[in-house]
């Protein structure tokens, strides 16, 4: 982050006083003009010093009205967008950072918009019985920090909230997937733990995917599947709950953890256990 954006956090005594003595609470858009883009800034900076994130949004944006070709509206179109999010007013700080990559795409402070244009889709991800379109749209823009920002310092933080995000779009088939298990509707069931198995093997969700198939094949009768997805649960997971799970179903019907049959997966264990990919 830049020395402009560092300075929303520790606003000098200096440039408080200034904002204070040269602009008051109650000026209006009209008196503005009066003020230099750099006193403007200084009254920002002072309503975030004093949590007012929103009126300093406002004081960033009459620079940006005021002095629209000037350096200053550059450094307040940024702060715009900070102070939007810290109100947790996320549409206007995407609006804000976008504008920002639009006009500025090779400054400096580019990637931090980018990211502050992820983090207003991320820290909107609702909870998981909820829609999750914002989790995707999270997804994308958390992509582009890390695909085309990969050397600043915002990439690390990037990957580790994609990696959670990608966590959350993988618990949502789960929660669906269990709802449908526990109303007996297997094959809609299946379905969704497919999901998880094929697209989010990453996840933390995986080894409870691998036995909720056991669970839902074994009602089916389809001992060939079961036992696969057992045989996949006990190479990769042996040390979880869910393959001590697997196994008490698997051997109290006299079936084994083994991969059987010629099925979906069968071929994942054939390919990701075994290395037969052909």
């Amino acid at each position: 982050m830049t020395v402009w954006l560092r300075r929303a956090g520790a606003v000098s005594a200096l440039a408080v006083l200034v904002a204070c003595s040269n602009i008051g609470s109650d000026v209006s858009p009209e008196e503005l003009e009066n003020y230099s883009a750099e006193e403007i800034f200084q009254r920002g900076e002072f309503e975030l010093e004093r949590n007012r994130a929103e009126d300093a949004a406002f004081y960033f944006g009459e620079i940006e009205r005021l002095y629209p070709y000037s350096q200053w509206a550059k450094r307040a179109l940024i702060m715009q967008a900070f102070s939007y999010h810290r109100e947790g007013n996320y549409p206007s700080s995407r609006a804000a950072a976008q504008r920002y990559i639009d006009f500025y795409p090779t400054d400096e402070d580019a990637a931090y918009a980018q990211y502050l244009l992820a983090l207003s889709y991320y820290d909107q991800i609702d909870e998981i019985g909820r829609d999750q379109g914002l989790t995707f749209q999270a997804l994308q823009a958390l992509r582009v920090v890390i695909e085309r920002y990969p050397d600043s310092e915002y990439a690390r933080s990037s990957i580790l909230k994609f990696d959670l995000a990608f966590d959350h779009l993988a618990a949502k088939e789960m929660e669906i997937g269990r709802y449908y298990l526990r109303r007996d509707h297997f094959a809609a069931s299946i379905n969704r733990f497919r999901v998880v198995v094929e697209d989010f093997q990453t996840t933390s969700h995986t080894p409870e995917a691998l036995h909720r198939l056991v669970e839902a094949y074994l009602s089916l009768g389809l001992t060939d599947e079961a036992q696969s997805a057992g045989a996949i649960l006990g190479h990769n997971f042996q040390s979880t709950e869910w393959y001590a799970e697997s196994h008490a179903l698997l051997t109290g019907q006299g079936l084994s953890m083994q991969s059987t049959g010629d099925n979906w997966l069968a071929s994942i264990y054939r390919q990701v256990v075994r290395g037969e990919w052909l």
